[in-house]
């Protein structure tokens, strides 16, 4: 630990970082820029700040407040000492639901505040795209909004009091008094009553000219007229003006009925001009996006992801509420009939809503790659005009992408005329800081000619501090340096930021440096080759950080159990984009970046659930790889990285082999060397293999002989040595299915225990093996099989990324699930599956590349009540048995997994727990044996048999 770090603690705040880590973490944000803290603090209390503050002072070293980290304009990070509120102040304080008002803690999750709220029949009213784990402290900072400020105002409309302190250490406290008047406490309020009075005309004419007017100080609220109100001012002030420790919150109603109106247009242009005829009808949310968007997300995730929209290439979704579900279905209909567009829809089915509304929430995650397919950055990310502007805003900036040669997907709050879009900036050539000034220059010139503002959301931050000059005169500029210098004359509170910025090329996050293509294992073909690429996928939108289970999501388990940045897919991304920065040190083989990849399970879960498609797996394995190759490795790589090899050895005697490690004297010192955790019990060898009871049957062809459309059995080694029954029922269901299943001549191996290691080498040429056997048959357009969901994914996914080729392509597209064989065969009915209730445990892996909503339509068409558990089991393959894991892996199986076989179901009807994923299934027999969990394959042969 640091001297910085020390002496923080010696002042008091005893909750104190600088390892090279979790430094990396907090390096960025979710904006362009990179920026290395000497230290990050975790206060527990106001006092914390306080000590913090006294040590940022002596040390001379400035403070930077961060919540969640969603920042697009870089107003979370700084050189100095980082305060993150999330980890510990983080609470709902109180709720008063007759005052309808809600006192907070900076670090509170705007998602958590709304579930202590609902009870009560409130909400807080400003829901950001990020809601699900920004904190309220950022929104104020910010001054956020989101897609309902039409009815709810931005977040400055919805406090009602803050408790801050000062650069000095001093107390500021504000709020309103009974009747309504603001009114405040603090040392620095009469020298800023005598600012403000110095150039009233400038206050009153210059700032928050219209509902977005978000850039800069909102100065305005300190006129004479608006009773000096101190809050309002302060919501917006990006942490530059006083650190909040506290604050109140007013809460709103939940609308008793609400209608979705989707109109349909010719392009984004066209739909902007429409917004002010929109707007006559009184929308609570009014939201834009277009075809650039709804391709993507077909891409990604399938065309069952988009429900059916209205003809067009552009869509607005309007949202209708209120007290009168009659009123509400009146007022949508109307708009619908209007004939403002090509077409409308009105959605009054909630769960078709939901999923819409999805489709706009993952617009910030998804609108990092461009439609070029090149990495689209912010900067840009929020500018607004008044919506009476807005078409032609969008005319002019469509003019402008074409003549700089950029592309992007552009959505946003047309109600409001705020538009967030990312643009592929070509940071990566030597010219691309120099390009993107360029831009910013001219889209700056284009908003200020319409009246509008650099951010109408987000804050200027690094991003556009630097442009303000394009927006306010000398004096408005002047005026907010001087009320700057009021707060905080030392200038301690997040330099750089709204006064005297720092330039928006400066400390650039990507830049031609950052390309590391040469000496590569696995293919980045989605990146062009490009590790540095690769790792810069992760636009820092943060949904790592959220609690996905909700949704159906996996990521992130590791920062779910511990909750600490270092431990979130972002947090491992910002360290690894350390190694092709090249500045800090920090290289393959640091202790810093194992550390933090340590309790990365492999899970996959961020190759599906974040919307750029970050993949931590992939490029955990390639560190390893890189940190090993030609070097002893640890035993587990051994061990358990080698374990097909050693099943095949104790499948040669499996009685024997059983028998000796039932023995605690011979189990634990064997665990012990090999790197497993002595509370992990080793699965049983299989008395017989399943290569030899299937050659038993049907004789060394390998082939069933039923008559039946020929399919390939992928059989892996755990399936093989551990679970035969499995692949004994696979077969029994494809027979039954009119198929004529056929098993590799030799034992293959997908490699996946050599991946998951980063043994690299030694994956590819399994997987080379492998393809040798299957790519006839592939290449015939015969079908593969797959058995245990994480090989079938490996043959899915890092197949081509190991071993590039026409063969190995054509292996890839022809391996199928047994769910997604079935659904192809028309004339096969399932077996009656009515009474039965399926708990049901997705293996992370085909959450991530195959997805599960086949088979979960495949139970469902069999008469089966599904529940699908959200999450991760824990165990992941070799990372819950490593020793170190036990406790994480518990934990994440205590989220999700445990409670829901635990829940009691209805007497009448059968449960079955499903669990495809060998390791899933090795981690509810140890945790749950009671649970008695099985394979899909099990399930149907046991019925068609039956």
């Amino acid at each position: 630990m640091s001297g910085v770090a020390q002496q923080i603690i010696q002042h008091g705040a005893p909750d104190v970082t600088d390892d090279a880590a979790v430094l990396a973490a907090y390096s960025s944000d979710a904006s362009l820029y990179r920026v290395l803290p000497a230290a990050v603090v975790f206060p527990h209390t106001a006092e914390d700040v306080r000590a913090t503050l006294a040590a940022a002072r002596e040390l001379g070293l400035p403070v930077t407040c961060r919540g969640a980290g969603t920042s697009v304009a870089g107003n979370a990070i700084g050189r100095g000492v980082v305060i993150d509120f999330s980890r510990h102040m983080n609470q709902v304080i109180s709720i008063d639901p007759v005052a309808e008002t809600a006192v907070v803690q900076p670090g509170v999750i705007q998602a958590d505040l709304q579930k202590a709220a609902a009870p009560h029949g409130l909400r807080f009213g400003p829901d950001p795209s990020t809601s699900s784990r920004c904190t309220i402290g950022g929104m104020i900072g910010n001054d956020a909004c989101g897609a309902r400020s039409l009815a709810y105002g931005r977040t400055s409309h919805n406090v009602v009091g803050v408790t801050a302190l000062l650069a000095d250490g001093s107390d500021l406290v504000t709020g309103y008094a009974a009747s309504g008047a603001p009114e405040s406490t603090g040392s620095v309020l009469e020298d800023l009553r005598a600012v403000i009075a110095g150039d009233l005309a400038t206050a009153r004419t210059e700032f928050g000219t219209f509902g977005r007017h978000v850039s800069g100080i909102a100065l305005q609220h300190l006129v004479p007229e608006r009773g000096f109100d101190v809050t309002r001012a302060l919501v917006g002030s990006e942490g530059t003006l006083a650190v909040i420790t506290e604050a109140t919150v007013r809460l709103v109603r939940t609308p008793a009925a609400r209608s979705l109106v989707v109109l349909g247009f010719a392009d984004f242009p066209t739909a902007g001009f429409a917004t002010p005829a929109v707007l006559e009808f009184k929308p609570s949310a009014c939201e834009g996006l277009d075809r650039r968007i709804v391709d993507v997300i077909v891409e990604r995730r399938g065309p069952d992801a988009v429900p059916p929209l209205p003809a067009g290439d552009a869509w607005m979704f309007v949202e209708i509420s209120g007290s009168d579900p009659a009123e509400v279905r009146r007022q949508a209909g109307l708009l619908a009939a209007a004939g403002l567009g090509l077409s409308a829809l009105v959605v009054e089915d909630s769960a078709e809503i939901e999923r819409l509304w999805q489709i706009r929430a993952d617009g910030a995650g998804l609108a990092g790659r461009a439609p070029s397919g090149l990495p689209a950055w912010a900067g840009w990310e929020d500018t607004a005009v008044p919506p009476e502007h807005l078409g032609t805003y969008l005319t002019g900036f469509e003019t402008l992408l074409e003549r700089h040669g950029l592309t992007a997907m552009p959505f946003g709050h047309f109600g409001e005329g705020c538009i967030h879009v990312r643009m592929d900036f070509p940071f990566g050539d030597p010219d691309g800081p120099e390009r993107y000034r360029a831009f910013i220059s001219e889209a700056a010139d284009l908003v200020t000619s319409l009246g509008g503002s650099l951010s109408g959301e987000h804050g200027d931050g690094r991003a556009r501090s630097e442009w303000l000059d394009r927006m306010y005169s000398p004096a408005a500029l002047g005026l907010m340096s001087a009320v700057k210098h009021v707060f905080d004359p030392t200038s301690l509170l997040n330099p750089g930021i709204l006064v005297d910025p720092v330039s928006s090329t400066a400390d650039l996050r990507y830049s031609a440096s950052s390309r590391l293509t040469k000496g590569l294992a696995l293919a980045y073909a989605s990146d062009g080759g490009d590790f540095g690429q690769a790792v810069h996928r992760c636009t820092g939108v943060g949904k790592c950080r959220a609690d996905n289970s909700g949704s159906g999501g996996v990521m992130c388990p590791s920062y779910q159990a511990t909750k600490e940045e270092i431990h979130s897919t972002r947090g491992r991304a910002r360290l690894l984009q350390e190694i092709v920065n090249g500045e800090s040190g920090i290289s393959w083989s640091s202790p810093a970046v194992h550390e933090a990849l340590d309790l990365c399970l492999s899970c996959k879960g961020c190759a599906s659930d974040c919307p750029t498609g970050t993949d931590m797996a992939s490029y955990k394995a390639e560190v390893l790889h890189q940190t090993y190759k030609r070097k002893l490795r640890p035993r587990t790589h051994y061990s358990v990285g080698w374990l097909p090899r050693w099943a095949k050895a104790g499948s040669a005697t499996p009685r024997l082999a059983n028998t000796m490690m039932s023995w605690k004297a011979v189990r634990i010192p064997a665990l012990k060397a090999a790197g497993v955790d002595t509370r992990r019990q080793m699965p049983a060898f299989a008395r017989h293999t399943f290569r030899k009871t299937f050659r038993r049957t049907f004789g060394d062809s390998a082939v069933s002989t039923s008559g039946g459309k020929p399919v390939v059995v992928f059989v892996d080694s755990f399936t093989n040595h551990f679970a035969p029954q499995v692949a004994d029922a696979t077969v029994a269901v494809l027979r039954a299915a009119g198929f004529d299943p056929r098993i590799t001549r030799h034992q293959e191996c997908c490699g996946l225990p050599w991946i998951s290691t980063g043994q690299l080498d030694g994956a590819a040429k399994r997987l080379r093996s492998m393809v040798d056997a299957l790519a006839s048959d592939a290449l015939s357009g015969v079908p593969i099989v797959g058995i245990e969901p994480s090989c079938t994914a490996v043959l899915r996914h890092e197949l081509t990324e190991l071993v590039p080729g026409d063969d190995a392509a054509a292996v890839s597209r022809a391996t199928v699930t047994l769910a997604e064989i079935l659904a192809t065969e028309p004339t096969w009915t399932p077996p009656d599956l009515s009474g039965v209730s399926v708990v049901a445990q997705p293996h992370c892996h085909h959450h991530a590349i195959m997805g599960w909503s086949t088979d979960k339509s495949l139970l469902e068409r069999a008469g089966a009540t599904v529940e699908a558990v959200a999450g991760c089991c824990g165990m992941a393959g070799n990372f819950g048995v490593e020793k170190g894991h036990y406790e994480v892996s518990v934990a994440i199986a205590e989220a999700n997994l445990l409670p829901a076989v635990r829940r009691s179901v209805d007497a009448a009807r059968e449960r079955v727990v499903l669990a495809d994923g060998f390791s899933c299934r090795t981690q509810l027999d140890e945790l749950a044996p009671e649970a008695a969990p099985i394979h899909l394959a099990e399930l149907l042969a046991g019925r068609i048999r039956a």
